[in-house]
């Protein structure tokens, strides 16, 4: 058993979790609502045409392709009438195109990840109201395309600060929990395709799954297993599930996604213990995905979420020390921003009201980065990144770390103001 100050992940990631006393249940579906009052719920499109009804939903068809100036993502159609509305995401032979969004006002109201070529066509339902939104394909060479709901909007968060802030937290929970099931899933079709010892499925299933962990890691890294206390590994889930080889606890041994990176690529094949590893996995991740949706989230775990998932890119990402054997570094940088993106986002309408010019500087901050890491984008390597290899990392480190750090800065303030918001 180790002591707290020897725990090989910081504890500042568990305090925001911690603090937290209230426990709810709660029941959401694979997207997330959002504190406007527009739920969404997971649904087939089938063969319905643009402008059709599917279901008593709207249907828009997104197709993914490749072009000579790069992929393409195009919509059937760029409107829809308020109400329930689907999407379905063909991905014909777009290679650098892994996800597709649905955006408002930077909140993901609905997605589909791993988007490989030739795959059945996936979909998702949102119940909308009448605004601006965003289809977001990263990687594509538009990524973003305007997307206009017509009819009643739906109503607008009011109250005070504190009230929506309050909301925000409360939206931001459905997101955890929908990527708490992105991560099951994810991690049950990567112990099938190591069973099946297919060793190139694999590797594609273990880049597109980290994703997930990466972007809530901060919110969900203080659980253990029942009958454990949180200073013994053997319990501590997110030492089980992501581990790195630097921090090893060697009378626990060595568990979770990185030993199943370390046998993929440095080993190069599939064992019998890969296999219970991955088996092993999937039952910690069970467990996680069980425990995690009994919190209640405060404004401020939001924003200590945020920063710290900022400060795991600057200290273990740009480094080069998570993915040591994979090199998919910079996937999982992305996904660590994006999570930090969506806690700003569900505060944002609050935060707008405490501090519009903070909150503009953020906003921009955010766009900065995005515009460095778009640089790097790499359609032929896994996570759509390039590979973070010493060329790549000594062109770019130093970069990437000066635009993660202003975004730091502001974001840096946000913890106490919306604390002490009323």
């Amino acid at each position: 058993m180790l002591s707290a100050d020897r725990l090989p992940r910081p504890t500042r990631r568990r305090t925001a979790i911690g603090a937290v006393g209230v426990l709810t249940v709660l029941t959401l579906v694979s997207c997330s609502s959002n504190d406007s009052g527009q739920a969404t719920a997971s649904g087939s499109a089938g063969t319905a045409k643009s402008g059709a009804k599917a279901g008593g939903s709207s249907a828009v068809t997104v197709t993914l392709k490749s072009g000579g100036s790069g992929d393409t993502c195009e919509a059937s159609a760029t409107t829809a009438k308020a109400g329930p509305v689907t999407f379905t995401v063909k991905n014909e032979s777009a290679t650098g195109i892994i996800e597709f969004e649905l955006l408002q006002q930077q909140r993901i109201v609905g997605e589909k990840e791993n988007l490989a070529p030739g795959l059945a066509p996936v979909s998702f339902t949102a119940t909308l109201g009448g605004g601006k939104y965003q289809l977001y394909c990263p990687g594509a060479a538009k990524e973003l395309t305007d997307f206009t709901v017509t009819g009643k909007p739906a109503p607008v968060a009011s109250g005070s600060t504190a009230t929506l802030l309050a909301q925000g937290a409360k939206g931001y929970s459905g997101y955890v929990t929908a990527r708490l099931n992105d991560l099951l899933k994810g991690s049950k079709t990567l112990q099938a395709d190591i069973d099946a010892g297919n060793l190139k499925k694999a590797k594609t299933d273990y880049a597109g799954t980290r994703q997930f962990y990466e972007k809530i890691e901060s919110d969900v890294a203080g659980f253990v297993k029942p009958g454990f206390k949180p200073t013994d590994n053997a319990g501590n889930l997110d030492y089980l599930i992501d581990m790195r080889a630097s921090n090893l606890d060697q009378a626990v041994g060595w568990h979770g996604f990185h030993a199943i990176e370390r046998d993929l690529w440095h080993g190069g094949a599939i064992t019998p213990s890969t296999k219970k590893l991955a088996a092993e996995l999937v039952t910690n991740v069970t467990t996680l995905e069980k425990l995690a949706p009994k919190l209640q989230f405060k404004p401020e775990d939001l924003a200590n979420g945020a920063a710290g998932l900022l400060e795991e890119v600057q200290s273990n990402k740009i480094t080069g020390e998570e993915e040591a054997f994979s090199h998919i570094d910079l996937a999982d940088l992305s996904a660590n921003v994006e999570g930090a993106r969506q806690a700003f986002a569900y505060l944002q309408p609050g935060l707008t009201k405490i501090d519009p010019a903070l909150t503009k500087t953020i906003q921009q901050r955010f766009s900065g980065v995005d515009t460095v890491m778009g640089k790097l984008r790499d359609a032929g390597s896994l996570g759509g990144y390039q590979r973070w290899d010493g060329a790549t990392k000594t062109a770019n480190a130093k970069k990437i770390s000066q635009s993660v750090q202003a975004l730091q800065d502001p974001l840096s303030h946000l913890a106490q103001k919306v604390a002490t918001a009323k």
